[in-house]
């Protein structure tokens, strides 16, 4: 009997068109947004406020629920691409579902930085820590592919999508005909009525194919001492930061320890009430970003040790990506397990924290595990 959960979703994938829609999965709902109805400069002032005043006309005007989709980069000073779509639909999210071998594609991988280069800006990122101004700094490094023939985008959204139904899979239009598409495992905040919450996650241990090796690395990494302090630091900047704008914080006494396909993560569910109903979810996404888990301590600091050592612009990876509706309510994520693609190649990044005791290998086996979100959806990389 076909799953009828799995069977809606897969037709909102299914209608997706690269270029012209907007797609978000969460472990709530399938979201796909079609055509573009209205833009928001990309360089508004007060972000924010913009996009709520124009949610805010367009529905006395007669849209009965406008909303506003797209990605926001993680340089706060570019250039954002949200807009109000034509028409939303909505469907059950995504179930979990196996699929044959994609289609045969020619990928070609080219690592940038090359991992030599990597391990020696985590050496140059713990020399700067000897001091007081820096105490963790998040370094990332990319893999540029070439494909043989375009990719498929719509196939990469299937996979990823059914692959890790308790994420979030995105796919969003990018400048000069890019596409941002990705799984994150990482909630930065969602606002639905007066209720507020969000999913930090800080320290991560690849997953193991072997039963027994992937039960004790989860253990390890519930007991790791680095990896509690690391998360700590997250947790309360996150806290930190909804305070001015809510009420009744819970914040759990342990993080737990989370899985997706390839990582174990810890995670803490940080869950809150809106102080004040004209607080967006958009604004609280915009108090939060970027937190520790994807910059550093203090964050001009790894902001400034980030465009040092990393040796590309990040562009709208670390950014975040989702929704926001004229009531306030929305989601938006951590733009992390992802990638640019442009026909024929694709840019994928992945990022590791580093924190005083960490090794420049173990960092680089981190963000190599991390690839694997994806390079399996691409059908690459182990099962």
């Amino acid at each position: 009997m076909t799953d009828l959960r799995t069977q809606a979703a897969t037709e909102l994938i299914d209608d997706y068109r690269p270029g012209s829609s907007f797609f978000f999965a969460s472990p709530r709902h399938t979201l796909l947004a079609e055509g573009v109805a209205v833009g928001v400069p990309g360089r508004a002032a007060d972000l924010p406020s913009y996009v709520s005043g124009m949610l805010g006309a367009l529905r006395e005007a007669g849209d009965d629920a406008p909303i506003a989709v797209g990605a926001i980069p993680f340089d706060g000073t570019a250039a954002a691409q949200l807009y109000v779509p034509m028409s939303v639909r909505r469907s059950a999210p995504p179930s979990g579902r196996t699929f044959a071998a994609p289609v045969e594609n020619g990928y070609h991988l080219r690592p940038v930085p090359e991992p030599a280069r990597y391990t020696e800006g985590v050496t140059r990122a713990l020399e700067m820590m000897d001091g007081d101004a820096l105490t963790k700094v998040v370094l990332a490094r990319s893999l540029h592919v070439t494909a043989d023939a375009p990719v498929d985008l719509r196939d990469l959204v299937r996979r990823l999508a059914h692959r890790d139904p308790r994420g979030y899979t995105f796919a969003a239009d990018l400048p000069h005909g890019r596409t941002l598409v990705g799984a994150s495992p990482e909630l930065l905040v969602s606002r639905f009525g007066s209720r507020v919450v969000a999913n930090p996650m800080a320290g991560s241990a690849a997953r193991s194919t072997d039963r027994y090796e992937d039960v004790r690395r989860a253990a390890a990494l519930r007991d790791s001492e680095k990896d509690l302090r690391e998360h700590a630091v997250v947790v309360e900047s996150v806290v930190e930061a909804l305070r001015p704008y809510c009420k009744e914080i819970e914040v759990p006494v342990r993080p737990s320890v989370v899985p997706t396909a390839t990582m174990w993560h810890l995670a803490s569910r940080i869950a809150a009430e809106v102080a004040d109903d004209a607080i967006s979810s958009l604004e609280l996404a915009h108090a939060l970003h970027p937190t520790p888990a994807i910059c550093g301590v203090p964050v001009d600091a790894a902001r400034a040790a980030i465009a040092e050592i990393e040796p590309f612009d990040r562009g709208f990876y670390t950014g975040m990506v989702g929704w926001a509706d004229a009531a306030g309510d929305g989601e938006w994520v951590v733009t992390i397990r992802c990638a640019e693609v442009d026909d024929r190649s694709m840019r994928l990044y992945a990022g590791a924290g580093i924190v005083p005791g960490s090794s420049p290998e173990s960092e680089l086996a981190e963000t190599t595990a991390k690839f694997r979100t994806m390079l399996r959806a691409m059908g690459l990389g182990d099962e």
